[in-house]
């Protein structure tokens, strides 16, 4: 008997929009408000599948209108198209938005939230049959030092036993600040991010100067430009703390040259860098080569954070898992985040698809 099918009746496309309950700083930028561009879906089986796509103009150069005009255009072919199709779905906007991955992005996201609610399962058995721990840690972002103690001590007091650290703008002050989250901390591992801010020379130095106090970090991410691969290679040979490439890899094609020039040994797997499809193939390849993977995000909502969290349980591939985004945002913009204060996610909880509906 032929599988019934699910057709796309409506698509909306809107802003979702939530202030922050502090400015989202890092080395080469800021986010003052979550801004991005939500996706429904709505099919004839009363079916809503939702989509987010997170905008950091900072990192990626898209833009919220650039993506909301975008998905506006490439969501009029998804009208009266079966669900199931997914994945030729994709593939048809996929060659549209080569230059807009976020709202790649968003659309896959939707789909796959339509299809798996239309199946009656939770999206992370779409991912893998057995379903894994998340546990994200959180970011303390770049701040004065009297700030970071007291974020520090909040989230240690939450229950977080993993920091990721935001560095990159003041070498001594970052290095106080990472002192202070230890002493402060002294459970918790450690994660360092500098968003490019360093050549090879002050990476290695930062790090120097961290041992000298006994300070070892599980890793270092993308410590320089994304283009300077000869910088990444120096410090993977010449540290034993791990380098973890992020904004260098923005692509299949990225993470095979990454794994091919041994430049790193953890690359930072995001939806709204390569869209869902890729990131799976990406997250394959990886563990293939023994490469971990970290899953990352921009600044997105409960819903992207949701969605990729039930990527990491089914999929098992990802070691560090950085989904920390909705401890940011003030108020709740979803009915059920399905994430505990301490930063865990119950994705046994989710009956079908994502598990989120956003309140419009």
């Amino acid at each position: 008997m032929p599988k019934k099918k699910f057709c796309i009746q409506k698509v909306t496309v809107c802003d979702l929009k939530a202030p922050l309950i502090y400015p989202f700083r890092i080395a080469s930028g800021k986010h003052d408000a979550l801004e991005n561009v939500l996706l429904r879906l709505e099919c004839e089986n009363g079916v809503q599948g939702f989509g987010e796509a997170a905008v950091a103009t900072h990192i990626t150069g898209e833009t919220v209108a650039q993506t909301r005009g975008n998905l506006q255009r490439s969501t009029s072919y998804l009208i009266g198209k079966d669900i199931s199709d997914y994945f030729s779905l994709s593939a048809f906007v996929a060659r549209r938005l080569q230059r807009n991955k976020s709202a790649l992005a968003a659309i896959e996201m939707a789909l796959l939230d339509a299809y798996t609610q239309s199946r009656g399962l939770p999206l992370w058995k779409f991912f893998g049959k057995k379903l894994s721990r998340v546990a994200t840690d959180i970011t303390i972002v770049i701040s004065q030092l009297p700030e970071t103690k007291n974020t520090a001590k909040k989230f240690y007091d939450q229950g977080f036993r993993t920091f990721k650290v935001k560095i990159g703008r003041d070498f001594d002050g970052d290095i106080k600040r990472v002192c202070a989250i230890v002493k402060i901390a002294p459970r918790a591992k450690i994660i360092l991010d500098a968003n490019q801010a360093f050549n090879a020379k002050q990476a290695l130095a930062f790090l120097g100067e961290l041992s000298k106090v006994k300070i070892y970090p599980m890793l270092i991410e993308q410590p320089v430009v994304k283009a300077d691969w000869e910088g990444l290679q120096k410090i993977t040979r010449e540290s034993s703390v791990k380098v973890c490439a992020d904004e260098s890899v923005g692509s299949f094609k990225d993470a095979l040259f990454a794994i091919q020039q041994k430049a790193v040994r953890v690359i930072n797997v995001k939806f709204m860098k390569t869209g869902i499809f890729e990131a799976q193939k990406i997250a394959k390849l990886a563990a293939k080569h023994n490469i971990e993977l970290m899953l990352g995000s921009m600044m997105e909502s409960p819903l992207s954070a949701l969605a990729a969290a039930h990527f990491a349980g089914g999929s098992g591939f990802f070691k560090y898992i950085d989904l920390d985004t909705p401890f940011f945002i003030k108020g709740n913009v979803l009915k059920d985040a399905h994430l505990e204060p301490n930063g865990v996610y119950h994705l046994k909880k989710v009956r079908q698809g994502i598990g989120a509906v956003p309140s419009f």
